[in-house]
């Protein structure tokens, strides 16, 4: 069997999942319809900034694999072999066959749409259903979203510093395998434009963004014919599309001049070029520089893209410089960064300075066989790591200006409605405030029911990137600037009702 048999399936989960599943079938638990959540604890903390929220995403990839996947042959005979430390099988035929039925059909999920905006401590995913297959889900539905939603909000700020020029998305030779692929697609859904990674680009229907590598010059230089020859050769193959990488030899001395006689010959065959591409240096300032002999040469619409390292704070600090310098040599600072394209690489792809998001799976309530909810606790010594007990729903409260204002959680049957309203910061019972709300809409939105999506669109639907780009810009064009700092943002409010606050309590001083 080769290695990679197994991967992407059911078996595609954490060894303790497999044995808490065989458990619960020996005590006759696996039936039991409990319910789980996913969030995260906090945002993204890149060591000298952090994020102010995340944007969710995966959850098309995600609900496609688990609406699909099933157990085969190979899955439950790669669980026959599993030995015990003295040599007996751990997991015994019962289990065996009742994995070999395994599928995830029984289950309900609820979920904050892609490329919505959500916060810390509030459930974005919710899985309702038999203990033994809820359980068997988590690792990969961590697994998928959790990453997804972490490259997404970073895609996120990186647009935000862009200030509403193009960003390119070009991590996939840096991203970690084949995780490459959801970076590239939550990238999209994070407001890139456009990937590098063709098989993405193509599956969402887009064209996959590129230009040249340094290695073409250097054939042609080493087969001595020169660097505007290879700018000629690759304008002649592609005339309409143009975009030059000026740096293999001397940006301004020689890859700017070549690259203007090559747009030359261009204009005058009747094509127009794209752009110049700048991947080292001092890139405001070379920005500032080709700008000004584009102009000169007639090329005020040719794109300059930039490369090499970029991350949000390297974008907001470029266009910073770029007003300085544009002061320096006279010209409109304004009309250089408007030509501006960011590609931005390994950062994106990586999420460098954060690289995982602390997303977690934790049972809050289970069946009580009346048709209602027992709820579940667990406590910590860590305030932030209590769990806010039993089923809940999300809601997003605005204020009198329509901006966002706080995400609360209130009991599965208790509706937030415009009003006054007395609540409890999500963690620290001792911070509580009165909120005026003047409008409210809740979050949680059903996917998935008996193994159909019930999602508006289908399947098909929750893969739209362009619908889910929409949330995105929506959710946060309703933010305070001060939640979008990309510095020191401010602390958006997650709070729950009385009504949770008071059964958390309960429930505490049970297990005191």
């Amino acid at each position: 069997m080769p290695p990679a048999a197994l991967r992407r399936g059911v078996l595609s989960t954490d060894a303790y999942q497999l044995t808490m599943a065989q458990l619960y079938l020996r005590m006759g638990l696996h039936e039991r319809r409990v319910r789980f959540e996913h969030f995260f604890r906090s945002n993204p903390d890149y060591g000298g900034h952090a994020a102010g929220f995340c944007v969710a995403a995966g959850l098309g990839p995600f609900t496609r694999w688990m609406t699909t996947v099933r157990a085969r042959p190979q899955d439950v005979d790669a669980l026959r072999t599993h030995r015990t430390r003295h040599g007996g099988r751990l997991f015994d035929e019962t289990f065996c066959e009742w994995f070999a039925s395994v599928d995830f059909s029984g289950l309900r999920v609820a979920a904050v749409p892609e490329g919505r905006v959500v916060h810390p401590n509030t459930p974005i995913t919710v899985v309702d259903g038999p203990l033994g297959t809820a359980q068997l889900i988590e690792t990969p539905l961590l697994n998928q979203l959790n990453f997804a939603t972490l490259i997404a909000t970073k895609a996120t700020r990186v647009v935000e510093a862009a200030g509403g020029r193009p960003v390119l998305e070009f991590g996939m030779r840096r991203a970690p395998s084949t995780g490459a692929d959801t970076a590239s697609r939550a990238a999209i859904v994070g407001g890139a434009v456009a990937t590098s990674n063709s098989a993405v680009a193509y599956e969402l229907g887009r064209t996959p963004s590129g230009t040249h590598a340094h290695s073409m010059i250097q054939l042609f230089i080493a087969l001595g014919e020169g660097e505007q020859a290879a700018f000629d050769a690759y304008a002649d193959v592609y005339p309409d599309d143009t975009l030059l990488l000026l740096d293999t030899v001397d940006t301004l001395g020689s890859g700017l001049p070549n690259a203007i006689r090559t747009f030359e010959r261009l204009r005058s065959g009747g094509h127009t070029p794209v752009g110049v591409r700048l991947d080292s240096g001092d890139l405001a300032f070379l920005s500032v520089a080709v700008g000004v002999e584009l102009d000169r040469a007639g090329f005020p619409n040719a794109s300059i893209v930039l490369t090499s390292r970029l991350d949000e704070m390297a974008i907001w600090q470029i266009t910073s410089q770029i007003v300085d310098e544009a002061a320096r040599a006279g010209v409109d600072a304004d009309a250089i960064i408007g030509r501006l394209v960011f590609g931005v690489g390994s950062s994106l792809a990586t999420s460098d300075g954060d690289p995982s998001l602390d997303g977690v799976y934790k049972l809050v309530a289970v069946d009580d066989r009346t048709g209602g909810w027992a709820p579940a606790i667990k406590r910590s010594d860590s305030a932030v790591k209590v769990l806010n007990p039993g089923a809940k729903r999300v809601w997003r409260a605005y204020d009198q200006r329509g901006m966002a204002t706080a995400d609360v959680l209130s009991g599965a049957t208790e509706v937030l409605a415009p009003g006054s309203h007395h609540l409890t910061h999500h963690a620290r019972r001792e911070v509580a405030r009165w909120v005026e709300i003047d409008a409210v809409e809740e979050l949680l939105v059903p996917l998935v029911d008996g193994g159909d999506v019930i999602a508006d669109g289908g399947v098909d639907g929750l893969d739209d990137v362009d619908a889910a780009g929409r949330r995105r810009r929506a959710d946060i064009d309703r933010l305070d600037p001060g939640v979008r700092r990309l510095v020191s943002p401010h602390a958006y409010h997650v709070s729950i009702t009385d009504e949770v606050l008071q059964l958390k309590q309960r429930l505490l001083a049970e297990l005191a």
